[in-house]
């Protein structure tokens, strides 16, 4: 089946650099922003709940070779999958961190945290006069309501990038909802650039095994719903709890007839 979106200009698909569980950079209206900082090196991240996360793959990038950071959106601050030891030592140099309101709270305003509910948006000034404006959108860790979901597993929140002149970006953070997917696209689609978080993590004691992050055929549906002209996924690799890898994401994408839009990013520097 072949798309019925019609292509951005060349010029929209700005690149996207990928280094390895959910962490991306990208530059966007002449800021440099950040995904969900993950560096540690492979190993084991034990949580207060007694789960343990296990990294299995370096990152691709050293935090010094990243360059200038500007913003980092942030899904949430609660799990070491998203934020590592050194992803959170790096907050320290970043003038701003855009997360959850409790993420916010913990990180604190003195760290350049700030937490967005769903719908807020804040105003970023671009270096070359303007303005790019950050959305949070809602995003759910997990399968089921909201209400359900967050006493187990966290807050969490998207973020809908948008400016004059410049394409329309989703940035999905840890949600599980097509639900929520269909919230954003009501309100922002049809979108340009789409970064996915997928890997369809489980753990056999949550939610009867069913994924807290979209799977990939759940990512390939969502990109139908927002009308993503190029989807960029991440959250896919580098952790033991992922279940679903690059080749699946590929094998939903060529299912659901959406091959020309999936990019799988530059990794590296």
């Amino acid at each position: 089946m072949t798309s019925s979106v019609t292509s951005t200009p060349a010029t929209d698909r700005f690149p996207v650099r990928v280094y390895g569980g959910p962490t991306a950079r990208f530059e966007y209206g002449g800021l440099h922003f950040l995904t969900d900082p993950t560096f540690d090196a492979p190993g084991d991240h034990p949580s207060g709940s007694g789960v343990v996360l296990t990294k299995t793959a370096p990152p691709a990038v050293a935090p010094a070779d990243l360059g200038r950071i500007d913003v980092v959106l942030l899904s949430h601050d609660e799990h070491a999958d998203n934020l590592d030891d050194s992803g959170r030592a790096l907050l320290a140099d970043v003038p701003l961190t855009l997360t959850t309101p409790g993420g916010g709270r913990r990180l604190g305003s003195e760290s350049g945290a700030r937490g967005l509910a769903d719908w807020e948006s804040v105003d970023l000034d671009r270096p070359d006069g303007g303005t790019v404006t950050v959305t949070g959108v809602p995003a759910v860790h997990g399968p089921g309501p909201r209400a359900a979901v967050e006493p187990l597993t966290g807050e969490v929140v998207g973020f809908v990038l948008t400016g004059e002149g410049l394409p329309t970006v989703y940035v999905s953070g840890d949600n599980a909802s097509l639900d929520a997917v269909k919230e954003t696209a009501d309100r922002f689609g049809p979108v340009d650039t789409a970064v996915l978080f997928a890997g369809a993590p489980r753990f056999p004691f949550l939610f009867d095994g069913e994924p807290l992050v979209l799977d990939s055929a759940q990512a390939a549906e969502a990109a139908t719903i927002l009308g993503a002209r190029r989807v960029v996924p991440v959250h896919y690799d580098s952790w033991a709890h992922f279940t679903e890898g690059r080749d699946e994401l590929i094998a939903a994408f060529d299912v659901a007839g959406l091959t020309d839009r999936l990019d799988l990013g530059i990794s590296g520097a």
